[in-house]
């Protein structure tokens, strides 16, 4: 089971989390995943000059905008849509 941590603090939201946690559901969704991937939102995560952060199976990501987060989820479960 995969688990994408996604910060939800006001700076990460802001810079770009908001549309990523969008991207991240979506992704999901489409290819019938959800129920296999744990996501959790935490607050701060003290990490906010490098933001916006997303930690994917344990591995921090960070300054990650929608292209890179596409990308990462792309490696992580392929990039084929399955729905």
């Amino acid at each position: 089971m995969c688990e994408i941590e996604i910060c939800m603090g006001s700076s990460c939201f802001s810079r770009g989390n908001s549309e990523n946690l969008r991207i991240i559901r979506e992704f999901l969704a489409a290819r019938g995943l959800a129920a296999n991937v744990v996501t959790t939102g935490h607050l701060c995560e003290n990490l906010c000059s490098q933001g916006p952060n997303v930690a994917l199976d344990g591995v921090m990501h960070h300054s990650v905008d929608a292209a890179q987060l596409r990308t990462l989820l792309a490696q992580r479960f392929g990039d084929g849509d399955r729905g």
